[in-house]
């Protein structure tokens, strides 16, 4: 049994289909990648397994479980935690409590403290900055307290949207090197990056999205290999 699958779903903005009969698959464990270009529908999908937008047909079963109807607060309950694009911090609050904010959820809030020191332990700089106001750190530092107030809640499987947006080149490898430690210590990863190059170098799988399709899926490292994926992603 898949840790997550996702059958033939459809879905719309308004009268606009974005995604088409897509299907695809996360196991325990894995780094999985979404690849693709802007609008091809990557930040509509993790919005649809987190919730936030409902496919019109289709089905998401986590855990055996169909969570296609289940608003976003059950679906953080059953442990899918969406990290989005651009962030979303609480700005004029301070990193500890933006941090704290993740652990609302049931599941995760009796753990807040213990969960608090493994993610000073895993992005040190968030302990050091952790009374400093959000606002005021840098673009890297903005998405360690992302991608940490994310783990707050516990995830089982952790969404993230563009980690990589914005940041220079060695913050960059900075933040990939982060995911790959959240992968080790057991956190399930479904990562949409359009830095192709990093997101399946740390990824054991892809999937390629144009268009609001799936048009190739594979190893990572036979995606990163392909003539497609080079010229159209890597520009070689």
């Amino acid at each position: 049994m898949s840790f997550l699958e996702v059958k033939n779903i459809d879905v719309f903005y308004d009268d606009v289909q974005v995604i088409f009969d897509l299907s695809l698959t996360v196991r325990e464990g894995e780094v999985v990648s979404i690849i693709g270009g802007n609008g091809a529908g990557k930040s509509t999908l993790l919005r649809t397994l987190s919730g936030l937008m409902q496919a019109a047909s289709g089905e998401i079963l986590f855990e055996g479980r169909g969570i296609q109807a289940a608003p976003p607060e059950e679906i953080v309950e059953r442990g899918i935690v969406h990290v989005p694009e651009g962030r979303r911090l609480f700005t004029l609050m301070t990193v500890r409590d933006n941090l704290e904010v993740g652990a609302y959820n049931r599941r995760a809030a009796p753990h807040l403290h213990r969960t608090l020191e493994e993610v000073y332990t895993l992005l040190p700089r968030l302990a050091e900055r952790q009374a400093q106001i959000a606002m005021t750190l840098s673009g890297g530092e903005q998405q360690m307290v992302a991608i940490g107030r994310g783990l707050m809640a516990k995830p089982k499987l952790l969404l993230l949207d563009e980690p990589s947006l914005g940041l220079a080149p060695i913050l960059i490898k900075s933040i990939f090197e982060t995911v790959r430690k959240i992968a080790d210590q057991g956190t399930t990863v479904l990562l949409v990056e359009q830095d192709v190059h990093h997101s399946l170098s740390l990824s054991d799988r892809g999937y390629v999205l144009e268009h609001g399709r799936i048009v190739m899926e594979g190893p990572a490292g036979e995606l990163l290999a392909d003539p497609h994926i080079k010229s159209a992603y890597l520009g070689i």
